[in-house]
This record gives C-alpha cells, sequence and structure tokens, in this order.
C-alpha cells in the first residue's frame, strides 16, 4: 500500500480539490490511503478534508517535515508519498509511484512540476525549476526533492532520520541523508500541479530570496519566515 501524506494549514480554499484528484486515480482507492496532517487550521480544512481523507488530525511536530513525519508514522503503507494541499494530482500519479519502486531499486523518488495558474511567466519560472533538478540528478551533484511530489521507501525514510523540522530546504536535505542508504531517483514523468500563489502575491524574486537566505542560515532564520503564511 501506498500512504499519500498531505500537510495543511489554513487551505479551506484548496483541500477539496487536491483531495478529489487524489481520491480520482488509475488505481483502485484500496491501493492506497490519504493522510491529512494539519497545523491546527483556523478555517474549516479538517471538516472539508475528513469526507475525502483516510486520516484527518492535528499534528505534534513542528513545521512542515514535521506534519510529514506525524503522517509517516500514522501510514500503514511501505511507501510513503507527500504532496502539498495546494497541488493537483494527474490521475496516473499513483500508480506511476508503484511502477517506479516495483521496476527500480530505490529508497526515494521524485518528479516535477507544472504551474496551476496561467501565464508565462510561471511556466518559465517552473521550466527553470524542472532544468535545475534534471541538471542536478543527472551530474549527481544535488537532489531539488520537492515535497510536494515525492516518496519513500517507509523504512528507510525513517532510518534515515525523516525530514528536519525547519523552516526551509527540509525536502532538498533530506534527499542527501537518503541517497546514503540507498538510489535517489527522478521520473520527469511524475508531475504535480504547482501553485504559484506564494510567488504571485509575494514576489518571486522575494520569495525565492527568502528561501535561499533560511536555506543558507541552516534552515532557520530569526529575521526571515517561509511556512504558515496566510494568502488571500
Amino acid at each position: 500500500m501506498i500512504s499519500v501524506v498531505v500537510p495543511t494549514y489554513n487551505e479551506e480554499q484548496n483541500i477539496e480539490r487536491c483531495l478529489r484528484s487524489l481520491a480520482d486515480q488509475t488505481v483502485p482507492r484500496k491501493n492506497y490511503e490519504i493522510i491529512v496532517v494539519d497545523g491546527n487550521s483556523k478555517d474549516r480544512t479538517r471538516d472539508l478534508a475528513e469526507p475525502l481523507a483516510d486520516q484527518v488530525f492535528i499534528q505534534t511536530s513542528k513545521r512542515v517535515g514535521g506534519a510529514r513525519n506525524d503522517g509517516a508514522m500514522a501510514a500503514s503503507g511501505d511507501i510513503i508519498a507527500t504532496t502539498d494541499a495546494d497541488c493537483i494530482i494527474p490521475r496516473d500519479w499513483v500508480e506511476r509511484i508503484e511502477r517506479n519502486f516495483s521496476a527500480h531499486d530505490i529508497v526515494q523518488l521524485y518528479g516535477t512540476v507544472y504551474p496551476i495558474e496561467d501565464g508565462l511567466r510561471n511556466r518559465l519560472s517552473l521550466l527553470g525549476a524542472n532544468a535545475f533538478s534534471r541538471l542536478g540528478y543527472y551530474t549527481r551533484t544535488i537532489y531539488f526533492t520537492l515535497g510536494c511530489n515525492t516518496a519513500f521507501d517507509r523504512e528507510a525514510f525513517i532510518r534515515a532520520g525523516m525530514y528536519r523540522c525547519i523552516d526551509a530546504g527540509d525536502d532538498l536535505e533530506i534527499a542527501q541523508r537518503m541517497r546514503k542508504l540507498g538510489k535517489v531517483h527522478l521520473d520527469p514523468g511524475l508531475k504535480v500541479g504547482f501553485s504559484m500563489r506564494r510567488y504571485q502575491q509575494f514576489g518571486t524574486i522575494r520569495s525565492l530570496w527568502e528561501w535561499f537566505y533560511i536555506v543558507r542560515s541552516g534552515g532557520e532564520a530569526g529575521d526571515a519566515t517561509y511556512t504558515k503564511r496566510e494568502y488571500r
């Protein structure tokens, strides 16, 4: 079984769309479970998620990485897949994850993203991100594994120490530990629809600068924050 973990915080505008796309997969629903781990939302996120998920609960660990860790510990599957509440999941996503883990001896799998919102700037931004992801993978220098589109062998994930509970860069850092336990594999055809709302509301340059600054600071920076943003 595959366990899909979705961290949430004040996502009543997006959570149903995400979970409905997860429920409409090419594999039988009994082959995977959906776990929503909520950061104590102040809106109707949990109420909306309840009918569509197998488990919905409030996280006990810190940050987005901690929510994913809590979900992994509650999971029944031997593969842990993660995505975000503002993403749209293509119908073959779970099937491709199953196929990759069956065909390859891997401990982690990741894919690419495409923008949900229209616009040339959005497409170019993610085209650059996907190109960087491929370059890092094929040169074996850095694995740009986004938490919105990745999957782990559960046993190896726990053995590696799971995600660090930091403000930014946790999804990039985990791959450096996973690669010590086995192969980290990129499937460019494993895609998810990625929301550009952060970049549209706060600006692309500012958002990227905050991310790089926090990552360079070791994942925490007192004068900048990346998680639990309020969106219009």
